[in-house]
């Protein structure tokens, strides 16, 4: 008789969610070699295809859009059983997933992530940092961390930490023979990092002035894709970069980098961690949200 694993059904909802065997091996946090495996095994032990597989796409074949459908409401109830009994757990373990993009990765990984790892240790956190605004409920999420006005209005959301600002910044050497930028169109006469976002846009550089936005489309030697690549880019005098002012606090502190048109960049709206609301969570998740909330109450007095 086969034995079937939660694991194996999960991942069936996860290849049919996302019409991806890669896509759905990132969210369940395997190879794609070991989900198609485990399916693999399923649909052998099933005696029928769950899947109709091409080199380009994925689809559900009718019986497997039967089993989806019938197998879903159960499976839910089986994870809201789990859940009432892990709610019950003394020490917190299990498996957190948490969806964001880059650059509030590195935001909350130090206050957030890893003081709660520090905490509780017998939980394994799963950081997804990606471009685009992903549901995260589909996708298998158990929180979500995005700037306040992108949260879903059905969402609880927790304010992280204060308000966010960018920041302009150039390596002292690079400032020796130019004059500093004292409204943002200056910087048309300057070598600018470029960026490029992750729908392949570029980005343009945000600044107001009396409450008026001023978008500037800069131009310069160098486009990157990633902050860190930006960054040393600045420092090694390439030009000026543009990031969250997060990211450069430190070498503007230590004399690295001068900050420009400081007076251009107000704040932005904070993060925000949200999640749906769960009836007897587990035990991790509440004490998650427990630090969360600890972390929002300590941003407010400072």
């Amino acid at each position: 008789m086969a034995i079937y694993k939660l694991s194996d059904f999960d991942a069936v909802l996860a290849v049919s969610r996302r019409g991806s065997f890669r896509a759905a091996a990132l969210d369940l946090g395997m190879s794609t070699s070991a989900l198609s495996n485990a399916i693999a095994k399923l649909e052998e032990h099933l005696g029928v295809r769950l899947f109709n597989r091409t080199t380009r796409s994925v689809s559900l074949t009718d019986a497997g859009r039967k089993f989806v459908d019938q197998m879903s409401p159960a499976l839910r109830d089986m994870h809201q059983a789990l859940d009432t009994v892990r709610s019950q757990q003394e020490t917190p373990t299990g498996v957190l997933r948490i969806n964001t993009f880059v650059t509030a990765g590195r935001e909350i990984l130090s206050p957030l992530i890893l003081e709660f790892m520090r905490r509780f240790p017998e939980v394994r956190i799963d950081l997804v940092t990606e471009g685009n605004l992903v549901d995260i409920v589909a996708g298998g999420f158990d929180f979500g961390v995005r700037s306040e006005p992108l949260v879903p209005t059905d969402m609880i959301a927790i304010p992280l930490g204060a308000p966010r600002r960018y920041a302009a910044v150039g390596a002292p050497a690079y400032f020796e023979s130019r004059s500093l930028p004292l409204h943002p169109s200056d910087l048309m006469a300057h070598d600018c990092i470029r960026t490029r976002l992750p729908n392949g846009a570029m980005l343009r550089w945000q600044f107001e002035s009396e409450g008026q936005p001023v978008h500037v489309d800069v131009h310069g030697p160098i486009t990157l894709d990633e902050a860190s690549l930006a960054r040393l880019a600045v420092l090694e005098g390439v030009g000026i970069g543009f990031f969250m002012e997060s990211d450069v606090r430190e070498d503007v502190e230590a004399g690295r980098l001068v900050r420009v048109l400081d007076r251009w960049t107000p704040p932005l709206s904070p993060l925000c961690l949200y999640y749906p609301s769960r009836r007897n969570p587990p035990a991790a998740f509440k004490v998650f949200i427990d630090l969360a909330r600890e972390l929002a109450r300590s941003a407010r007095g400072r």
